[in-house]
Order: structure tokens, then C-alpha cells, then sequence
């Protein structure tokens, strides 16, 4: 299994994400985080992800995860498994993570790309809510996305539980200022939204760890490091 999980985008140097993948290919864009927003502030950002993706060299392609629910519905996993074959790596973007996770459910993507990454056949790259969705739980998110988001955008409740591809809880935009020698760095995003999601992943003795905007989880095979 190959995981990159970042806080923002590629970190401070997709040499990591690059080292998972080996050479650029076709890359699976998935920005159903940002489903809740109106459709040009959508698009904005998945052109925003395309364009450092192509940069890298990579040939990308937005996968819809809402063109995987039938009618009636029911996930069309099947479906969206020969999508995202011959992909080497799937992108998610950030955006509301519990909008994330329903529409995963929704299109069976919470069933087939653990498959995938279960069978090596791909890289899954995620940052912000893309990482967050791959833990235990969602549990303290709530500080900064909105649950009832869910219902209006996808018809259905919210869940709280992520796909447990990594053992711990992972708080994105940790304020670099908290670091240890890190002086006055402004932080990018709501740094009492994030000190509350710290609280409550303590009051419920969740194994968490934090990411600065510059940092991320690299999992490959049973190896997990911090870059």
C-alpha cells in the first residue's frame, strides 16, 4: 500500500509523492470534497490541482464520484473500478471531508480504492480532507467542516467514520507557530478550528497527528514516515 497524505497539496516537495509513483502518468482526480460549492468554485479547483499535477508531468483526469451513484441510489462500483483502471495514482483534493466521505460511499469508492491500494495497483494521494478520510474517524472535523452539508448535498446522513488505511487521526493546518523553533508564522487556516479538533481527538483518546502545510504522511508497504 502506497499513501500520500498531506496537509496542502504536495507539501514542501512532491520529490516524496514523485518517489511513491516512480514516472508520471495518468492521475485520477477526485474533487468530490468540494461538491457542496457552487459549480464555478468547483471547477476553479479542480483546474487549481490539474495545473501542478501537468506541471510534474502528469496526464490528469477528473473522476466524478457522483457519476458512480445509480438511479436508484446504489453505488455503481463496479463501474468506477474499470475507471480507475490504469490510473497509477489517484488524486483528492481537500474540501469538506464529511462530504468526502459520503460521496465515497455513495459511488463505492470507500470500498474499491482500498481494494486497489490492498492489490498495489495504485498510489492514493490525499491532502486535507483527502488525508483526513483515510483514517479511523472523522471525529473533531466538525470544528471546521460542516456535517449538515452532507444532507443538503448528497440526500443522505453524514458518517463518521473514515476508510482506516492509517491507524491514527491526522489534523491538517497545524499552525507552524506550535512548532517547536518555528517563530511567528502566520497560520494558512482557522487555528482555533484546529486547536478544537486537537481537544476533542484528546478528550476521546484518538491517536492523532498533526500537519503543517509544508508536511506529510508517506506510507509505503508497512513503512511510515513523516516528510
Amino acid at each position: 500500500m502506497r499513501l500520500f497524505l498531506s496537509s496542502y497539496r504536495f507539501g514542501a516537495d512532491p520529490a516524496p509523492l514523485l518517489s511513491l509513483v516512480g514516472r508520471p502518468g495518468r492521475v485520477a482526480v477526485i474533487a468530490a470534497a468540494a461538491d457542496a460549492w457552487p459549480r464555478t468554485a468547483r471547477t476553479s479547483a479542480v483546474v487549481s490541482d490539474v495545473m501542478p499535477l501537468t506541471r510534474l508531468g502528469f496526464t490528469a483526469e477528473e473522476v466524478d464520484l457522483r457519476d458512480y451513484v445509480g438511479d436508484d441510489g446504489q453505488p455503481c462500483a463496479a463501474a468506477l473500478r474499470q475507471r480507475l483502471d490504469g490510473f497509477g495514482l489517484v488524486w483528492v483534493r481537500g474540501g469538506n471531508t464529511f462530504v468526502l466521505r459520503a460521496q465515497m460511499a455513495r459511488s463505492g469508492a470507500d470500498r474499491v480504492i482500498p481494494e486497489l491500494l490492498a492489490s498495489d495497483s495504485l498510489v492514493y494521494a490525499g491532502y486535507s480532507a483527502g488525508a483526513c478520510v483515510m483514517t479511523p474517524t472523522l471525529h473533531g472535523l466538525d470544528s471546521s467542516d460542516d456535517p449538515a452539508e452532507v444532507v443538503a448535498t448528497c440526500g443522505v446522513e453524514p458518517r463518521w467514520d473514515g476508510l482506516g488505511m492509517v491507524g491514527f487521526a491526522i489534523v491538517p493546518h497545524y499552525p507552524p507557530a506550535e512548532l517547536p523553533g518555528a517563530g511567528n508564522a502566520v497560520p494558512l487556516e482557522d487555528a482555533a478550528a484546529v486547536r478544537r479538533t486537537v481537544d476533542a481527538l484528546r478528550l476521546a483518546g484518538i491517536e492523532y497527528r498533526t500537519l503543517t502545510d509544508d508536511q506529510a504522511i508517506v506510507v509505503n508497504g508497512d513503512r511510515t514516515e513523516l516528510v
